[in-house]
């Protein structure tokens, strides 16, 4: 069980900070950037993907009118991060430039220097507060009740309480509604400077810090995923693209979209709002709890099985109609923020003053829109859905493309290989513990990749002057061996690669459909009662033919298209 980590840590984010890592260079004890005051380091706030976060305190104490959040405080964050980690892969880390377009946005905040030194790179910024997963764990024993009848299954314990008119929360609704509202307004401000977060999760949300005014405003932090959704030359929207085998962001709070390597924009850091507020109300998403190599992978199929009604349960009915709103957003649709500020509406106290969170950027933006055209009046009596409904859980079939990816460890190429000298060049590769990977024809002369990274444990090949030899194939299927290359000759001929192990290579558990690209993505919905591997395919003439991998019989499809 998971219910009290914290989700785990971002992908997409590998070499992390130095310094208190094994075999890492130290950290500087005092820190000076440019003019930068000199700073003493002290307690470590926390580590993210790309860096560490410590304490900066200033050794010459600044005048009394100057302890104030900014670049004279008596104490800063100062973020580290090592010149080899992923980040700084070209110079300066990435987050870097998105910093400076955003630094200062409403919500994030202020980066007041920033320089190398030593072996460093390093960040002064604003000293913030608690995160919202601290708040959250720090209430794990403090649990908020408001009306209602429930049967409360408390973790593993088989005790049965019936409770009456009592159900908990781990933060008051009224909390977690102003962190909606709140965190809707700063992702608006930010995605109108043209980037999405890439990482919304509670870790990620600051407040400011405590005993000053700031101390119930929100701060969005960790900037390294962040992506542009609008091209900077052009002003248009990116184009849409897909890559399953790289995830972006932390697996529990991703979006779907996310999870199958789609380009990500304003409409994921929306859903993966919607999962932390659920989060944060309810203690815990139903996709957590799953472990192993296909962690990302069931979490993705539980969340598309998930339907908002069963996500959001007794939560108020803002929190579904928000989660609904999100997960049928189009790919480059503009989200109406005032529309989802305004759900929260009624569940939030009437005077902005004594809310639990600072929510002035929200009402601004409600007032820049104009409240008719923001506002979405919802009947807090009116179980209705709303009209527009795409992902509603396992009835409404899915796809998911599954990828995986793996580097190989060693690869060999042949090249203008006659029929004859076939068998010389498989049998050294299979004697070097490689397999064919891909076979391909031209000139009636064949091309092979053999390499040790495939899985497979066997395999057999045959070269049959009729293509397609069906007798052969079905005699290998009955020993379980199962195509994996093919190619045709100009002649008619054709050679055909079938291999054993293929759980090795192929997700056992793929529900997937398989992805060509040539100018646009064409998907095969494959028999997922029949369907346990990836896609094959091969090119022949002007055309594709995509094979999925399938208990006997294996079975193909014709699929129109000009080449890659």
């Amino acid at each position: 069980m998971d219910d009290f980590d914290s989700g785990g840590r971002s992908r997409d984010k590998a070499g992390a900070g130095a310094g208190d890592d094994g075999g890492a260079p130290p950290l500087p004890q005092t820190v000076q950037i440019g003019n930068s005051p000199t700073y003493k380091l002290e307690r470590k706030l926390g580590k993210g993907g790309f860096g560490q976060v410590y304490v900066g305190r200033r050794i010459s104490a600044p005048r009394l009118s100057d302890r104030n959040p900014g670049s004279n405080a008596l104490e800063v964050a100062l973020k580290f991060e090592h010149q080899t980690s992923k980040g700084c892969n070209y110079g300066a880390p990435y987050e870097w430039q998105v910093y400076n377009t955003l630094s200062g946005n409403h919500g994030v905040p202020r980066v007041h220097y920033k320089g190398k030194q030593a072996e460093f790179y390093i960040m002064v910024m604003d000293m913030l507060g608690p995160s919202l997963w601290d708040v959250w764990n720090n209430n794990s024993h403090s649990w908020v009740s408001a009306p209602f009848f429930i049967i409360n299954l408390y973790h593993l314990y088989l005790t049965i309480s019936i409770i009456s008119n009592l159900v908990f929360y781990r933060m008051s609704v009224e909390m977690v509604a102003c962190i909606g509202i709140e965190g809707i307004s700063i992702l608006e401000k930010m995605h109108s400077k043209g980037y999405v977060h890439g990482d919304v999760k509670p870790e990620n949300f600051l407040l400011g810090p405590p005993g000053t005014p700031d101390e119930k405003k929100l701060f969005l932090v960790d900037l390294g995923l962040a992506t542009k959704w609008k091209d900077a030359g052009t002003g248009h929207h990116v184009e849409y693209d897909q890559r399953p085998d790289i995830f972006r962001g932390t697996v529990r709070y991703a979006s779907v979209h996310a999870h199958l390597g789609r380009t990500g924009t304003r409409r994921d850091d929306l859903e993966s709002l919607a999962y932390t507020l659920i989060f944060l109300l309810r203690g815990r998403l139903p996709w957590q709890g799953y472990q192993g190599e296909n962690k990302g992978f069931l979490v993705c199929k539980k969340k598309m099985a998930t339907s908002p009604e069963s996500l959001c349960g007794i939560c108020p009915q803002p929190f579904r109609h928000f989660v609904e709103y999100v997960v049928n957003l189009k790919f480059d649709e503009e989200p109406n923020y005032a529309k989802c500020i305004s759900l929260f509406d009624g569940i939030v106290g009437p005077n902005p003053d004594i809310r639990p969170i600072n929510t002035d950027g929200a009402q601004k933006l409600i007032y820049q829109v104009g409240q008719k055209r923001g506002r979405l009046i919802v009947d807090e009596n009116d179980d209705e859905q709303p009209k527009k409904k795409i992902r509603m859980g396992m009835p409404a079939t899915q796809w998911i493309s599954v990828y995986n990816a793996r580097r190989p460890m060693k690869q060999r190429y042949h090249y203008n290989v006659a029929d004859n000298r076939l068998l010389q060049h498989i049998q050294k590769g299979n004697e070097d513990g490689l397999f064919i990977s891909s076979v391909a024809s031209c000139s009636n002369l064949w091309a092979l990749i053999m390499d040790a990274g495939t899985g497979f444990t066997s395999q057999v090949y045959e070269l049959s002057h009729h293509f397609l030899h069906k007798e052969w194939i079905m005699e290998q299927w009955e020993r379980n061996f199962y195509i994996t290359s093919l190619a045709g000759a100009n002649n008619g001929s054709s050679l055909v690669i079938m291999s054993r192990g293929m759980a090795l290579w192929f997700s056992r558990n793929a529900v997937c459909t398989a992805v060509l690209q040539s100018k646009r993505f064409i998907s095969l919905q494959m028999d997922k009662q029949k369907m346990e591997g990836g896609l094959l395919c091969y090119g022949y003439g002007n055309g594709w033919e995509p094979m999925g991998s399938c208990h006997v019989p294996q079975c193909w499809f014709q699929c129109s298209g000009s080449g890659a």
